[in-house]
């Protein structure tokens, strides 16, 4: 020891502590639960989407186009799929 006393941190240094991040086992299952319902949620918005599609397609009046009539069958075999 050469009497040097210890410095405390600098405000640099103990905001970098503050920043790091800490890892816990409680916000790592919060994150995935999290995402699995989002996942689950932009499901569920995207077959809304398809079934709205599909429904319009029914709605109209007029004899459907080559690629409407496309559309039609693609949408029913993935909705019906699923």
């Amino acid at each position: 020891d050469d009497g040097r006393t210890s410095r405390p941190p600098g405000v640099k240094a103990s905001k970098a502590i503050g920043k790091k991040a800490v890892v816990d086992g409680k916000d790592v299952a919060k994150y995935q639960t999290m995402w699995t319902i989002r996942k689950q949620d932009l499901e569920i918005k995207e077959r809304m989407s398809k079934m709205k599609l599909l429904e319009k397609l029914y709605e109209k009046q007029e004899p459907l186009l080559e690629f409407e009539e496309a559309l039609n069958l693609k949408l029913i075999t993935e909705l019906m799929s699923n």
